[in-house]
């Protein structure tokens, strides 16, 4: 969050502009849930919201190296939530996958899709 930012939502707009150019006018933020805390110690408001077609997108190389789409079925679907373990700082530690034809949704990224789904429906 920057001084600049007013509410979770102005701090995510404003973030996905600068990392992929999507410009706030193309995005309507429907909600937001609990923060999320990483295992590296940073805190996220995760925000929902629906995009609009027509952007066109324009990558920050220094924070996104790619993007891809997957469709939200997919998303939704706990059959397509992997739990896996890895070694970290001495110990194991247990985070979501979520593999989508060649790319591999995972740590924070896929945890708050977790979120979203036991959310909306557990």
């Amino acid at each position: 969050m920057q001084a600049s930012d007013t509410s979770a939502v102005d701090t995510a707009l404003r973030e996905t502009f600068e990392e992929v150019g999507i410009a706030r006018r193309f995005i309507e933020p429907i909600g937001a849930w609990d923060r999320y805390d990483t295992i590296t110690g940073f805190r996220v408001t995760p925000i929902v919201g629906l995009v609009d077609p027509g952007f066109e997108l324009t990558l920050d190389p220094r924070e996104v190296a790619s993007v891809f789409e997957a469709p939200l079925d997919f998303l939704m679907n706990p059959a397509n939530h992997e739990k896996r373990e890895a070694l970290w700082q001495g110990r194991t530690r247990y985070y979501y996958a979520i593999p989508w034809q060649g790319h591999n949704i995972w740590g924070a990224t896929a945890g708050m899709i977790r979120a979203l789904y036991e959310r909306l429906y557990i």
